[in-house]
């Protein structure tokens, strides 16, 4: 098995709110990747104490523990007890019911010898490659089919758009989202590799144009996840000045890459 993480902050001097992790269980079967997307709030009240890097980490790596030690829970219910989880280590110190609240977008995949089960919420992507060649993406695209116009005010987001109906979702202190999450099944051996990435490398593809999924998890697997996100920053700093592509509120933002080769 081959796996690869790459994990870059947009800013040098800004902390990186994404987090990735693979395991690999001792018994030698299966595994779990993991990756998360902390939500920078567009001001500093959150009605928490803590960082978006400090609840990705604790979301993150009860997340990772979970998945390999609960092999007989769903990952619905793997996510649902994570939140739950994290939740309850600053609920005495902070209003979780605050709209921005820490929260995260989440992928999380665990294959064995019979499947590969994923989990994709919000707007980080799965990329799965089959046997045949082809790659299906797992998309949950509800932020992104949302009409510019409804984005236009961070206070009409938080108040008719994030984690209610007819808007989008996010892993932040209310364990019942899981359900709203992304899930499915495949058999393992129809699964011969997997990309887990953040927006801020989905770029290459859904900001840039610059080749369709099958074409990124390719460049991944022939040039490495570094290829892959130097390459967003190089497109990055060609367009700092025009903005000509759409849908970027920030020149940089975290890059993530997970590849798996099963």
């Amino acid at each position: 098995m081959r796996t690869e993480v790459v994990s870059e902050p947009g800013l040098a001097e800004r902390p990186n709110e994404d987090f990735a992790a693979v395991a690999l269980p001792a018994s030698g079967q299966g595994g779990c990747a993991v990756v998360l997307d902390g939500v920078t709030p567009p001001r500093t009240d959150t009605g928490c104490l803590h960082s978006v890097p400090w609840f990705t980490a604790r979301l993150g790596g009860a997340l990772t523990e979970l998945t390999v030690s609960c092999p007989d829970l769903t990952l619905t219910e793997i996510l649902s007890r994570a939140i739950a989880r994290t939740a309850a280590a600053h609920a005495v110190t902070c209003d979780l019911s605050h709209p921005r609240t820490p929260q995260a977008t989440v992928v999380l995949v665990r294959w064995s010898a019979g499947t590969v089960d994923h989990l994709v919420l919000s707007d980080s992507a799965l990329l799965l490659e089959y046997a045949d060649g082809s790659v299906v993406p797992v998309l949950d695209d509800r932020l992104a089919r949302l009409p510019r116009s409804a984005l236009a005010t961070d206070e009409l987001i938080d108040a008719t758009l994030r984690n209610k109906e007819g808007g989008f979702f996010t892993a932040a202190a209310d364990p019942s989202v899981a359900g709203r999450a992304m899930t499915g099944s495949v058999p393992c051996e129809r699964v011969r590799a997997l990309a887990a990435l953040t927006d801020g490398a989905t770029r290459w593809v859904e900001r840039f144009g610059e080749g369709d999924w099958g074409q990124c998890l390719a460049l991944v697997r022939k040039e490495g996840a570094r290829a892959l996100v130097d390459r967003v920053r190089m497109l990055e700093e060609a367009d700092r000045e025009e903005r000509t592509h759409l849908g970027r509120s920030k020149t940089h933002d975290d890059a993530t890459v997970v590849f798996a080769e099963l």
